[in-house]
């Protein structure tokens, strides 16, 4: 019995027990399911904020890129209404041009209608004299109107005379206006700025330690460095650079190349100098190339020999007055073009005539004679159209005008020259006298190369050992200094400084 009471309360203890444990079990599920709810409207909560945010970033970065493209439309119907009202300016020109024509059209219409008038006036002037002398005299109708018609030739004559002087007047105020016209046009079509040259060069260093690498021990390098490239190092205090001067435009950007790679290569010694100015001056032939034919080019100039480019290229490192010629060339062209089409010549032969116009300035300075002259028979060796060569050789009126193509090139070397502050003619005047310097000091025999220094101050000359000897060398210097005496005009003394260097290269392999 006792045993079944135990059994009995045993067994509501476990039924007690899993009552008890399955609420437990009830109540922690709800807790967890209310924990998960909570967590669930929580990520709702940042989700809803996370996709609000990105709304609102869009929002604000579409109204930036539509305000963008606003302005970018706003900036290009500017551009478009600025182009509109320049070709309304335009036509307003053409329209005003064409009512000027047509109304001289319409005074000379008028005045061949008056000279019809006025002679059937006069032949029934004639015809009424004749029968009144008839009337009054004896005289026949063929003696009457011999008579008469001698009166009216002598007052036609006069009258005549009269009308014509008019006429002329009248035609030449006209053709002077037409021209004038015609000039202020081409001039207001091309408008190019006007610069003048530098005659020095400066190279940037990074620090003073270059400089006296440059220099090299007891001045080796600095002075192999002028002698290979015909220009002069100014290495002073001033910082941070190293000046080139030379009036030679080529050496100058030929040295300015050259010393850079050096610097740049650091490995600066006479055998690297002379290996960097010979590379330099193979890139400078290859822009003297590309500058020709991009001038060609530009200017609508075509069929022209390779070499005559070549030379034309040179122009790119040539002054006239301060004034780059090539660029000066170019200008021409363009406007000689523009004057040959309102006139109704040959627009391919003027353009060519004025950018070939000052071709001999490239190598004036190494063959005799004026540009004009050099010029001509540069276009003779190569095969330029005779044409060209007319319309190119009178811009100095050294030869007739041949052409009206010719008198275009001579008119816009004047404009384009005439200019003010296109020249300069003390730079002129001072290039000239350095040239005339390395020209007097070439045309000794046995000179294998000169170079004018120190703005004229001082001109090297470099002789071929093998043909001078060092007593021939001494009495030569004397001899060009006496040569610049007789012939040149300077201020001050010229230091003539003559060098004859041996040098022997063998290879040991």
């Amino acid at each position: 019995m006792e045993l079944l009471i135990v059994l009995l309360i045993a067994t509501s203890a476990i039924l007690v027990g899993i009552v008890i444990g399955w609420f437990l079990r009830f109540i922690v599920a709800l807790g967890k399911k209310g924990s998960m709810e909570l967590e669930i409207k929580e990520r709702l909560l940042e989700a809803r904020e996370e996709a609000e945010k990105i709304t609102t970033d869009a929002t604000e970065k579409a109204e930036e890129i539509i305000k963008e493209a606003k302005n970018e439309i706003k900036k290009e119907e500017e551009k478009l209404q600025k182009t509109e009202d320049r070709l309304i300016a335009k036509e307003s020109l053409l329209d005003e041009r064409q009512t000027n024509l047509d109304l001289e059209e319409e005074n000379l219409k008028k005045k061949f209608e008056e000279n019809d008038l006025l002679k059937n006036k006069l032949k029934e002037k004639t015809e009424q004299k004749i029968l009144e002398l008839q009337n009054v005299s004896s005289l026949s109708k063929e003696e009457a109107k011999e008579i008469l018609l001698e009166q009216l030739k002598e007052e036609m004559d006069s009258d005549l005379q009269n009308r014509i002087q008019k006429m002329e007047l009248a035609d030449k105020e006209m053709y002077d206006k037409r021209a004038k016209n015609i000039l202020v046009s081409a001039i207001e079509r091309l408008g190019v700025s006007v610069y003048s040259e530098n005659f020095t060069s400066a190279v940037n260093i990074a620090n003073e330690e270059i400089k006296g690498k440059i220099i090299g021990k007891d001045g080796r390098n600095i002075k192999t460095f002028e002698r290979n490239a015909g220009v002069e190092l100014i290495v002073d205090d001033t910082p941070g650079i190293i000046t080139i001067s030379t009036f030679d435009p080529i050496r100058r950007e030929i040295a300015k190349q050259a010393l850079e790679n050096l610097i740049q290569d650091g490995r600066i010694q006479p055998a690297k100098i002379e290996e960097e100015i010979e590379k330099a001056k193979k890139n400078i032939n290859k822009v003297i190339k590309e500058k020709g034919e991009k001038a060609a080019f530009e200017c609508g100039v075509i069929g022209l020999d390779p070499k005559i480019l070549l030379i034309l290229g040179r122009l790119h490192f040539r002054t006239s007055y301060g004034q780059n010629v090539l660029q000066h060339s170019i200008e021409m062209a363009h406007m000689a073009g523009m004057i040959a089409e309102e006139i109704g010549v040959d627009v391919k032969i003027a353009k060519a005539g004025a950018l070939l116009h000052d071709i001999g300035k490239a190598i004036d300075h190494e063959v005799s004679g004026s540009h004009v002259e050099i010029g001509r028979r540069i276009l003779q060796k190569f095969g330029a159209d005779e044409q060209i060569i007319k319309a190119m050789q009178s811009h100095h009126q050294e030869y007739p005008f041949e052409t009206p193509e010719s008198v275009i090139v001579y008119v816009t070397d004047s404009i384009s020259g005439g200019r003010p502050g296109a020249r300069k003619d003390t730079v002129e005047n001072y290039l000239k006298r350095l040239g005339e310097l390395e020209i007097i000091a070439d045309s000794f025999a046995g000179v294998e190369k000169s170079y004018a220094l120190q703005a004229g101050r001082e001109i090297r000359v470099f002789v071929k050992p093998e043909e001078i000897s060092d007593f021939e060398a001494k009495n030569m210097a004397k001899n060009i200094a006496k040569k610049i005496e007789e012939d040149l005009k300077y201020p001050g003394e010229i230091k003539i400084t003559l060098i004859r260097e041996n040098r022997v290269i063998e290879y040991a392999r």
